[in-house]
């Protein structure tokens, strides 16, 4: 007698076992800001910023069963997750900026290794990246801690802030997108906490992601196609989501998501932050 195959079923997702993801099914949108530092060979340059003002959708959806990842040092444990679209655009010129497709996966504490609940981002990009990072999510009352970010360019071999005008000069003199104010330049999060200034903000859960913080092990990394490794390779991300509960005396209770996120690209011997951040509302 054959023995029947014994397959998972999929069912309609019951949210609350997502976890600290919980409130990211669904379409966000908003907009935001992004920089980068990228080669100029075509034209003869050592590299070139571009700032771009942002409007960005990222979709969200469950994943329809648990995902069982078998052990061997401890029993058996499941994943709950969503799968995710992302599409960034510029906002001038709705030229397309990024587009990238993944899983956020809620991992349960473990023994084997010893470590706490996390949440892990998984992603692709066309460039022909792709990335896994890892963070402990919390909640915490009111609203977002949001430090400031650096976009100074580092030399590699040193660890020490650049010196040399030659690549300092662009940070002072390019040209801002309508409605990015100066400070964004050195300080991209500047955008974050201008766009909730005055606002309610009742609950935020804290979704840190990192390639190279190590919980139970190692936390992951970034892998790239030989083409990027020689001309800007893609060495590490991190990144903090904010899930926020926006109370308003007009819109009433909304939900909001924002993020910063920084990939470093190494190239000419200098590690360039590359700096994303966004504000998006829940649709």
């Amino acid at each position: 007698m054959t023995t029947p195959h014994v397959f998972r079923a999929g069912a309609p997702a019951n949210l609350a076992t997502l976890r600290s993801l919980r409130e990211l099914p669904g379409r966000w949108m908003g907009k935001g800001f992004n920089l980068i530092s990228r080669p100029d060979k075509h034209d003869e340059q050592p590299f070139f910023l571009q700032l771009s003002a942002t409007q960005e959708t990222i979709e969200f959806a469950p994943i329809g069963a648990p995902v069982p990842n078998r052990g061997s040092a401890q029993d058996d444990i499941f994943f709950r997750g969503v799968h995710y679209t992302q599409q960034i655009a510029d906002a001038a010129t709705g030229g397309a900026l990024h587009f990238e497709t993944g899983m956020w996966l809620d991992v349960p504490a473990t023994t084997a290794p010893a470590a706490p609940e996390t949440v892990t981002r998984l992603a692709t990009i066309p460039h022909g990246d792709a990335l896994l990072a890892q963070g402990k999510p919390l909640a915490v009352p009111g609203g977002p801690r949001i430090d400031p970010v650096d976009s100074t360019p580092i030399t590699t071999s040193t660890g020490k802030p650049v010196t040399d005008d030659k690549y300092l000069a662009p940070f002072k003199n390019t040209a801002l997108p309508v409605g990015i104010p100066a400070e964004a330049v050195l300080n991209p999060n500047v955008l974050l906490t201008d766009a909730i200034k005055g606002q309610k903000i009742t609950e935020t859960v804290v979704l840190p992601l990192s390639t190279t913080d190590a919980i139970g092990g190692t936390a992951g990394g970034i892998q790239n196609i030989p083409f990027v490794v020689a001309n800007a390779n893609a060495t590490s991300m991190t990144a903090v989501f904010w899930i926020e509960k926006v109370e308003d005396p007009v819109l009433g209770h909304f939900l909001q998501l924002q993020y910063t996120q920084t990939i470093i690209l190494r190239f000419l011997g200098i590690d360039w932050p590359h700096i994303n951040v966004a504000t998006l509302i829940k649709q």
